[in-house]
């Protein structure tokens, strides 16, 4: 049974049943996706879990009830020279994969770098054009203010000149 379903059954919410869970450590059965699939005797141990947090039990403080004994027997086991060794191999993997991290981390920030100081020099290239355009314009206005004064001089000596012709 789902968690889902479970929460519906002791009418409480998924997330309560996901923090009992995670809070007093319970090993729990899971499908093949990693979510769990809970059995009649988890069920069973929720309930109980339920009826002493209902008493005013702290979470903490919930007795769990014993764990039937598995059947069966271990085939096999670990000797401690071959668990140090595998230690001391995932701890070697560990310090490996750290330090590719880094390199990895290391190599980013320089990229990173290396296209801020390009998009650093394309603003100045844009700040230099634009100031450029700027004076440009100006010159520009300038000399269409000035040929417009020329013009409007024109014009008033021509005016002068008729008034003096009709005088």
């Amino acid at each position: 049974m789902n968690t889902t379903n479970v929460a519906n059954l002791l009418g409480v919410s998924k997330s309560t049943i996901q923090r009992w869970i995670k809070q007093l450590d319970l090993d729990m059965s899971r499908n093949d996706l990693g979510h769990f699939d809970f059995t009649e005797e988890e069920i069973s141990m929720l309930k109980q879990i339920q009826v002493q947090v209902q008493k005013g039990i702290l979470l903490h403080d919930v007795v769990l009830p014993a764990k039937k004994a598995r059947k069966g027997k271990a085939v096999h086991t670990i000797k401690k020279p071959e668990m140090e060794t595998i230690i001391e191999k995932v701890n070697d993997l560990d310090r490996r994969v750290n330090e590719k991290a880094d390199n990895v981390v290391s190599y980013q920030l320089l990229s990173h770098r290396r296209e801020l100081e390009e998009l650093e020099n394309q603003v100045i290239l844009l700040n230099k054009r634009i100031e450029l355009l700027e004076k440009k314009l100006s010159e520009a206005n300038q000399t269409k203010a000035t040929d417009k004064l020329t013009k409007l001089n024109q014009i008033h000596e021509k005016e002068k000149e008729k008034r003096e012709i009709f005088s």
